[in-house]
């Protein structure tokens, strides 16, 4: 019998801990199911730029998993039963009708996260979001049909506003493009950062409306907590993510964030053979602080969780994987951007990258973390590590 390796999700996190699993483990003994509702890896950092319109390609997961071992089940996950480790699925699998319960000896949960509503009233009904292809199509028709003077309101200065924000500006100048900040724009940044952001946002025609919480959104304007009426044929909700409250269903010990509660190693505190990866991770940084829900977060939290899977499996030392932020990578339309230096306690330092230098910066970045994950045969060993003891259906053997 083969170790049943589970990976739930095909973002960032699932689709390279899937990858690093099938190529530093034996397929004589362990079997990987990587399951996700979608047939294609979707590059959530680029939905911005395919919701303005921007040709952005997505690769099929079965031609990322060709050659791998690697099994793809197309399915949505509607519950997890820690207690029995099984998954229940819905969808279109072939192998499984996309319905019923697929059982694991090992699981690694990286469901990711969507949009959060923070129950402010209209933004289900009226506000768009790129959190998701489906979210991002849906923008990108409804601003193909805007015309000109058409105005656009994004929601939230975090990394997702500023850059969408931008990027809408620079594509599409014949729209009013508009941001509402809570607080001060980039006031986490640098002072030099920070007036480069400024001046990036007045070239581009941006209007910025700071101190200004949004309360409600209506079809054609959105209401601040003061009562103003902000024009927005189109409101872009950018101000947080959220976790689907499968986990927290499943009797998983989970944070008040509905994300898992994991050690170290993102190993479940609750259920030792159920470990998380991403957004859907509560992590506690080098810092002693939370992670923040980031690609970023998902490079960590997945090479930790694979190399204790793997450790474990194989009755070597779990390593230890730094998780210390160095920097914040953000994108100011095509051809400008930031790259912040941050110290261990994530604090701006007073140096920065900006301009055109930054803009290849973080291209070469998102480059690289799609290259890693469409060749994930990459390296792979001549011999691949066995497991340490027999696969047991009564219990998953493995070190402690």
């Amino acid at each position: 019998m083969k170790h049943r390796i589970v990976v739930l999700g095909a973002g960032y996190a699932g689709a390279f801990a899937a990858g690093n699993l099938a190529r530093r483990l034996s397929p004589a003994d362990t079997e990987i199911t990587v399951v996700n509702a979608l047939p294609d890896f979707v590059e959530r950092m680029r939905l911005h730029q395919f919701a303005i319109g921007k040709d952005v390609a997505f690769r099929t997961l079965a031609d990322v998993f060709a050659g791998t071992g690697v099994r793809l089940c197309l399915a949505r996950v509607t519950g997890v039963d820690p207690e029995r480790r099984t998954v229940a699925l819905t969808g279109e699998d072939n192998d499984n009708d996309g319905a019923g319960e697929l059982a694991y000896d090992t699981l690694l949960y990286a469901l990711g996260s969507s949009v959060a509503h923070h129950g402010v009233p209209g933004v289900a009904e009226y506000a768009f979001d790129v959190t998701g292809r489906s979210s991002a199509l849906r923008l990108r028709e409804r601003l193909a049909g805007l015309g000109e003077g058409g105005t656009v309101l994004v929601v939230g200065e975090g990394l997702t506003g500023i850059e969408s924000a931008t990027e809408f500006a620079e594509s599409r100048p014949d729209l009013s493009v508009a941001l509402a900040a809570r607080g001060e724009l980039g006031a986490w940044l640098s002072p030099k950062a920070r007036r480069h952001l400024r001046r990036a946002f007045d070239r581009l025609g941006v209007t910025v409306h700071e101190h200004t919480g949004i309360e409600a959104v209506e079809p054609t304007r959105a209401i601040a907590a003061d009562g103003t009426s902000v024009p927005a044929d189109v409101t872009v909700w950018t101000a947080g993510f959220a976790v689907h409250p499968i986990a927290a269903a499943s009797g998983l010990e989970v944070a008040e964030t509905g994300q898992i509660v994991v050690d170290r190693t993102m190993r479940s505190v609750s259920h030792p053979d159920v470990y998380a990866a991403g957004d859907c991770a509560y992590a506690i940084g080098d810092n002693g602080r939370p992670l923040p829900m980031s690609c970023a977060s998902a490079g960590f939290t997945n090479m930790q969780a694979t190399a204790a899977i793997i450790a474990r499996l194989t009755g070597g030392k779990v390593p230890t994987v730094g998780m210390q932020y160095y920097g914040n990578h953000i994108s100011l339309g095509r051809r400008d951007a930031i790259f912040q230096k941050v110290d261990g306690d994530v604090r701006s330092k007073s140096w920065y990258l900006g301009g055109w230098a930054a803009t290849r910066l973080k291209s070469s970045i998102l480059k690289g973390a799609l290259w890693s994950i469409v060749h994930p045969t990459f390296g792979v060993p001549k011999r691949r590590r066995r497991l340490a003891t027999a696969p047991d259906r009564a219990g998953v053997r493995v070190a402690a």
